[in-house]
């Protein structure tokens, strides 16, 4: 059994005492995709999330958080975050902007909270994954306490 190192998403949580599970995984780098985090943690696909950070028109920068095989739906994230328009970063804003690299980009813990908005399938499930901050771990948490710590509104955005 290895020690698994905290990340600064797990310090965040134990800060503000909420449950949650550190799950490793193997990383591939040619595949960074939910669809193989999933497979291999051994779990449903609509239950493990993956963080978007998206840049309206109007309101800059915000947040998606949505079931991995999934593709956000642009015209319901520029909707719902007040936006006629709206679409991914470029990639190498990723890091600048919120401190994480791709293919561990956590909803928790950006270098700026930006407003979050999560797929309401979230509330279908127990617990549900997310990035712990770092390619290669998962944080298994209930929706509820995701929703509370990334002050997120749930609504339909694929």
């Amino acid at each position: 059994m290895t020690k698994i190192n905290k990340t600064n998403v797990a310090r965040l949580l134990d800060k503000a005492k909420v449950e949650y599970e550190l799950i490793p995984y193997d990383v591939d780098e040619n595949d960074l995709s939910a669809v193989h985090v999933a497979a291999s943690l051994g779990e449903d696909i609509e239950q493990v999330f993956k963080t978007l950070v998206l840049q309206g028109d109007k309101t800059g920068y915000f947040v998606c958080v949505i079931p991995g095989e999934h593709e956000v739906d642009l015209k319901l994230a520029a909707k719902v975050s007040g936006n006629k328009k709206c679409d991914l970063i470029p990639m190498k804003e990723l890091l600048p902007l919120t401190g994480y690299i791709r293919g561990g980009c956590s909803p928790i813990g950006m270098k700026k909270h930006f407003p979050t908005y999560i797929h309401e399938t979230c509330m279908s499930f127990p617990y549900i994954y997310v990035s712990a901050g770092v390619r290669g771990l998962q944080i298994k948490i209930a929706p509820q306490d995701l929703i509370r710590e990334a002050k997120a509104e749930v609504c339909g955005i694929v």
